[in-house]
């Protein structure tokens, strides 16, 4: 996708803006022993740097980083947002030292808005259809991003690393990094956020869930009805294949939220899931366990796949096998999923000297099922990650087909900013080599309130009353560490 599509729909673009530096960037490395991740994130120490952004990152392969501070940042708004982060970090990793083994070394860390830019959107108005809702005052429908830019990368000034097989040993490692401008103070932080972890623990208990005292829907269940017929009307009319959906789920806590304890809960559950955490410039943070991966790329080799379609699971084994076969039967899930295997493939045709599409199977997470499909390529050419999340977002699972009439589709319909939601979440490094999730399974958190998202895909025959209660199982993940 080249950009220019939605831009057309996202309103005039903004010029981009970094934390620019004058001096390289300077990491340095030396191995830890062991320590709680979580605790990292919790921690309170004097000094500005430490009070400054937080961040995790888990993949299910077991790479885990946590950071603290800023080194640099990068940011952009607008239909070039993915080629202005792109020459702003070839201008930041130009001359970068490190100092250190490859697994530790510095990498961007952040992640994209679902459209180009989150402050030009349609209010939502009860009384309208999704064709007629009018342009838009945006502070309700985006209070709970406004600590999030558009497209926002960060380096952590400190961080820790650990993944199941180092580099050269074959062992698993902790590193702890150091990043600046001169190597004298890198080297001097090094050693004192060496000392400042040496007293943290090794491990942390998970905590307990803070407790819902309320919740509140952005859209009723007749809403719902309503959204879902205007769709399948433009569908009707081959304007559209597919569009997906989503709701929004505000959620008042009894207690205030502890956002790494909550995201350790989720590790235990949900081990095969990415994991993410990452704080917004106004204390609010975006957190989730997103079972889907939007791309992989190491050297030439990448990696994505196609998850589209999903069941409950069964209480019993023969239960939960009836679910999977209904969903390996269903002519409409495998449409869905077909349009993004189909969708997944044509973008990457055109880059890849060898291009390979496995077996459809299911996934089986604790509370749901997918069907998925995995795909690998052989780049032809030498590009950065970013290029391949710029063409691959947003995938037909997450947006719709053809994809300007899905963007449509949504900025017209749905009655919230979908911000980061749906959106990639992830890390490049100085090589061009990075991963990205798809930020689902998801939650913008304040102290004291969580604003879940979640999302269905609409296709010819679907049946408003059994994507509502789609919607609903996908707010369980997250839901259910809150209760």
């Amino acid at each position: 996708m080249d950009g220019t599509s939605e831009g057309r729909l996202a309103g005039t673009p903004h010029e981009p803006a970094s934390e620019t530096l004058e001096e390289p960037l300077v990491s340095a490395s030396r191995e830890l022993a062991d320590v709680s991740f979580g605790a990292i994130t919790d921690a309170e120490f004097d000094g500005d740097e430490a009070s400054e952004l937080r961040l995790q990152w888990a993949t299910p392969d077991g790479l885990e980083i946590v950071g603290r501070g800023v080194a640099a940042r990068l940011t952009a708004t607008g239909p070039t947002r993915f080629d202005d982060i792109h020459q702003q970090a070839s201008n930041l990793f130009a001359d970068l030292e490190h100092d250190g083994p490859a697994i530790a070394r510095p990498r961007a860390f952040g992640g994209f808005a679902f459209h180009d830019s989150h402050d030009t959107v349609a209010e939502y108005d009860e009384t309208a259809t999704s064709d007629t809702a009018d342009t838009a005052d945006t502070d309700a429908r985006n209070s709970h991003w406004q600590g999030f830019d558009a497209a926002s990368f960060v380096v952590p000034r400190v961080f820790v690393t650990r993944s199941d097989t180092d580099d050269l040993t074959g062992n698993a490692k902790i590193w702890l990094t150091a990043v600046g401008t001169d190597a004298s103070e890198t080297s001097d932080r090094l050693e004192r956020w060496d000392e400042r972890l040496a007293d943290l623990p090794a491990m942390q208990p998970s905590g307990t869930s803070p407790g819902v005292a309320a919740t509140e829907r952005t859209t009723t269940r007749e809403q719902w009805a309503g959204q879902v017929d205007a769709a399948l009307e433009r569908i009707a009319t081959d304007r559209l294949r597919k569009v997906v959906l989503a709701q929004a789920l505000s959620v008042d806590l009894e207690d205030e939220i502890d956002v790494a304890s909550t995201l350790e809960r989720l590790r235990r559950r949900y081990p095969n899931c990415y994991r993410f955490l990452i704080s917004g410039h106004d204390g609010s943070t975006f957190f989730g366990a997103p079972p889907e991966r939007l791309v992989s790329k190491r050297g030439d080799r990448v990696e994505t796949e196609a998850l589209a379609g999903s069941a409950p699971r069964g209480e019993a084994p023969e239960e939960d096998e009836a679910y999977a076969d209904e969903m390996l039967a269903s002519d409409k899930l495998d449409r869905e999923h077909d349009l993004v295997v189909e969708a997944i493939r044509d973008q990457l045709e055109g880059l890849a000297s060898e291009l390979y599409i496995g077996d459809r199977g299911i996934r089986k997470l604790a509370t749901i099922q997918h069907l998925q499909t995995p795909i690998e390529a052989t780049l032809a050419a030498d590009r950065h990650v970013l290029e391949l999340v710029e063409g691959l977002h947003p995938t037909p699972a997450v947006g719709g087909m053809p994809p300007e009439a899905a963007w449509e589709t949504i900025r017209d319909t749905e009655p919230f900013d979908r911000g980061w939601y749906a959106s990639p979440i992830g890390w490049f490094d100085a090589n061009g080599d990075g991963e990205f999730a798809v930020g689902l399974r998801s939650g913008v958190a304040t102290a004291d309130r969580v604003t879940l998202f979640a999302g269905n895909g609409i296709v010819a025959d679907s049946d408003p009353d059994e994507e509502w209660e789609e919607v609903q199982l996908k707010f369980r993940p997250i839901l259910d560490e809150l209760r």
